[in-house]
C-alpha cells in the first residue's frame, strides 16, 4: 500500500502543475492588442490603396490567448489555425481586399469569414504597413544581401502636418495703423494660426503676417485679402508638406559595403530565402561575374516601386514581362523569387519581435502549412 501511495504522488504533482500553467496563461483584450500592434508598426504606413487592419472581428468582448501568423490565409491555413485554437490570425496579405457583396459558402474567401466568425477568431492584416516599417519586410529582405546601407526608395510621410493647417500665407502690411484691422480680420476667420514679425522692405520697416490655415480657410483668407488690397503687399501662398519619416517607406535602395559578383549575390539570396532556385534575367552586357554594388529591392510585386531606379540589380518576387525587358535593356539584372517567397521568411523574425514587444503576454504561433502556391517541377 505504501509503494502504491508513493507512485500516486508524482501524478498528483503533475496535475497540480498543469493546473497552475493553465490558470496563469496570459491573454490580451483584442482592442489592447490591436493598439500594441499599431504601436509596433503604424497602419498609417500602409499604401492608400491597401486594405489593412482588423478585417474580421468577433462580437466583443474578445480576448486573445493565441496569435497565429501566416503570410497567406488559405482554407488549409484556416483549418490549421482553428486546430491550434487561435483567437486572432495575423495574415500578412489581406484575405479580404476587394469588397464582398455577400457572405455565402460559395466563395473561398467568404468561407474564411464564415469560419472565423463561427469560431470566434479575428483576422488582422498589416500588409504594406509592414513593408514600409523600419523593422519590416523590406528591411528583412535586405539582410540577405550582406553588409550594406539601405534607404527607402519611396519614403513614407508623417500622418500629420508639423504645424496646424495645410497651407501658409505670408504678406506684409504697408502701414502700422492698418495692422490691428488686418490681424483682427484674419483671426476672426477661425482655424487660423497667426504670427507677425518685423521686416525691412525697400528700406522701409513693415510688419509681416504669417498664418497657417486649412484648404477651406485658405479661400476665406484669400477673399479677405482680395477685397482689401490696399492694406498689404507681396503675398505668398505655400502648400505645406508632411515631413518624411526616417528609415520608413516602400522598397529599399541598398549599397553594399563591398562589391560582389552576381553569382555571389545569387547564392546569398538563395540562402536567405531558403530557395533552391530563382529566376534571373541578365542585364545587357552582364554576366554572372559582373560586379554588384547597388541593389534595389521590393518584397512581393516590385514593378511600380523599382521602375526608373538606378541600380545594378533589381530584387523582387515578381515583375511583368515588359518591365523585366525594360530593366535588362538598361543593363540592370533582375532576380525574381516568386511573390510570397520574398515575404514569408520575415514571419519568423516577426514572431520574435512581437514576443518582445508584447512582453510574452500571449502565445504567438507560426503557420507550418503556409507556403508559396508556385513551385518548380
Amino acid at each position: 500500500m505504501l509503494s502504491s501511495c508513493v507512485r500516486l504522488v508524482p501524478a498528483t504533482v503533475r496535475l497540480v502543475q498543469s493546473g497552475i500553467c493553465s490558470s496563469s496563461r496570459s491573454f490580451m483584450d483584442l482592442k489592447v492588442l490591436l493598439s500594441s500592434l499599431n504601436d509596433f508598426a503604424s497602419l498609417s504606413f500602409a499604401e492608400s490603396w491597401d486594405n489593412v487592419g482588423l478585417l474580421v472581428e468577433p462580437s466583443p468582448p474578445h480576448t486573445v490567448n493565441i496569435l497565429f501568423l501566416t503570410n497567406d490565409l488559405t482554407e488549409e491555413v484556416m483549418e490549421e489555425a482553428l486546430q491550434k485554437k487561435a483567437d486572432l490570425i495575423l495574415s500578412y496579405h489581406p484575405p479580404i481586399f476587394r469588397p464582398l457583396k455577400r457572405v455565402t459558402w460559395k466563395g473561398w474567401k467568404e468561407r474564411l469569414v464564415i469560419r472565423a466568425l463561427e469560431n470566434r477568431v479575428g483576422i488582422y492584416s498589416p500588409h504594406t504597413a509592414y513593408d514600409a516599417a523600419p523593422q519590416g519586410v523590406n528591411n528583412w529582405l535586405a539582410k540577405g544581401l550582406g553588409a550594406c546601407t539601405s534607404n527607402p526608395i519611396h519614403p513614407s510621410k508623417a500622418p500629420s502636418y508639423p504645424t496646424e493647417g495645410t497651407h501658409r500665407i505670408e504678406f506684409s502690411v504697408k502701414h502700422t495703423q492698418d495692422l490691428e484691422k488686418v490681424m483682427s480680420a484674419v483671426k476672426g476667420i477661425g482655424n487660423v494660426s497667426v504670427t507677425s514679425f518685423s521686416v525691412r522692405i525697400d528700406n522701409e520697416e513693415q510688419t509681416c503676417i504669417s498664418l497657417n490655415c486649412t484648404q477651406k480657410t485658405l479661400m476665406q483668407v484669400v477673399a479677405f485679402l482680395s477685397q482689401n488690397g490696399q492694406l498689404y503687399q507681396k503675398t505668398e501662398i505655400l502648400s505645406l508638406e508632411k515631413p518624411l519619416l526616417l528609415h520608413t517607406g516602400m522598397g529599399r535602395l541598398c549599397t553594399l559595403d563591398e562589391s560582389v559578383s552576381l553569382a555571389t549575390i545569387i547564392e546569398r539570396i538563395k540562402r536567405h530565402l531558403k530557395l533552391s532556385h530563382l529566376r534571373l534575367a541578365l542585364g545587357v552586357g552582364s554576366t554572372l561575374e559582373s560586379q554588384i554594388k547597388v541593389v534595389a529591392l521590393c518584397a512581393g510585386s516590385g514593378s511600380s516601386v523599382l521602375q526608373g531606379v538606378e541600380a545594378d540589380l533589381y530584387l523582387t518576387g515578381e515583375m511583368s514581362h515588359h518591365d523585366v525587358l525594360d530593366a535588362t535593356s538598361q543593363g540592370i539584372n533582375v532576380i525574381l523569387c516568386e511573390h510570397s517567397n520574398t515575404e514569408r521568411g520575415f514571419l519568423s523574425e516577426l514572431q520574435d519581435m512581437l514576443r518582445a514587444h508584447l512582453e510574452n503576454k500571449i502565445d504567438i504561433i507560426l503557420s507550418e502549412i503556409d507556403r508559396d502556391p508556385l513551385h518548380v517541377v
